[in-house]
């Protein structure tokens, strides 16, 4: 057991959820608001050997260093990879410190925010139609660039539909090619497709001028990751050309625009996470009560 847990903010978890937590510690303090700068978080942090965040705040190097009690921090957020972390954790191994982050529990909303906004644009369902006339996702050439969990539900969605799915990836996918998705190189993949779908991790950035020249006019990009996938300008100078759409969820996923970009009648953003639905909240809150267990078990074999 620990003996001070601190959620630094709020962290998502459902009212049973962090009930919970007080059969992990001795005092548990929950943070409503997110902190203003890093002394606050020290200043939250304090005696506890064991910190809660979730995305909307960082804790770097100069704040891990000050929180000498500190043995366990517990991501409350997506962690793909150490270098795009909101933690540095090579820090925190160095001080012992275990971190531990979650993933893939927000997926099937994003699935259905695709479906929502493609058969809108396809068939001109409240937004300007796609073509002249409707049409359907069967036999829609669809890229997924990175073709992991969720760009692996992505692909699932639309080819059950009736969707041609190619992808891209770092590495190749035989169970998705086994299925009949095909893998291209990513220039061709950008100029054979029809609308196209960045699923990357977090600042991964793919697409540059050349990459949007490849994907040409009349085409659609969603870009579903964390983060933009792309030269947030390149993109913007795309938009230029005569029938392009991009969609996001979320304002964060377009990156660095210039002031006036979501008022383009072809950028369509709902500005909501499509991943925070109630059943995302209940998955999350598992993830993380089950990192904070095998923690736990990790101190008491030390």
């Amino acid at each position: 057991m620990f003996e001070k847990l601190v959620a630094i903010e709020p962290v998502s978890l459902i009212p049973s959820a962090e009930e919970k937590l007080h059969d992990y510690a001795k005092e548990v303090v929950l943070y409503r608001d997110v902190p203003a700068d890093d002394e606050e978080i020290v200043r939250r942090v304090g005696d506890a050997d064991a910190v809660l965040l979730s995305y909307t705040s960082r804790m770097e190097k100069n704040v891990i260093e000050r929180c000498p009690k500190l043995r366990y921090i517990g991501m409350c957020c997506s962690l793909y990879s150490e270098e795009s972390a909101n933690v540095d954790i090579a820090c925190a191994r160095q001080r012992g410190i275990q971190v531990l982050g979650i993933r893939d529990y927000g997926d099937r909303g994003v699935v259905e925010y695709v479906l929502h906004e493609l058969i809108g644009l396809l068939h001109g369902f409240g937004m300007p139609m796609l073509r002249d006339e409707p049409v359907e996702i069967t036999g829609l050439k669809v890229g997924i660039v990175g073709l992991g969990v969720s760009g692996k539900m992505i692909a699932d969605a639309l080819q059950f539909m009736g969707a041609e799915i190619s992808y891209y990836s770092r590495t190749r996918k035989p169970e998705a090619e086994a299925a009949g998705m095909c893998y291209k190189p990513l220039p061709q993949l950008l100029a054979e497709s029809e609308v196209v779908f960045t699923c990357l991790n977090k600042n991964v950035l793919l697409l540059g001028d050349a990459e949007f020249a490849q994907l040409g006019e009349g085409k659609v990009l969603f870009n579903t990751s964390i983060g933009p996938g792309f030269d947030s300008a390149a993109l913007e100078r795309w938009l230029d050309k005569p029938g392009t759409h991009f969609f996001c969820d979320t304002k964060a996923a377009a990156g660095p625009v210039a002031e006036g970009f979501f008022e383009r009648e072809n950028v369509h953003c709902a500005n909501v996470s499509a991943g925070r639905t109630k059943q995302a909240f209940v998955l999350l809150s598992k993830k993380v009560l089950a990192n904070i267990e095998t923690a736990l078990r990790k101190q008491e074999n030390l």
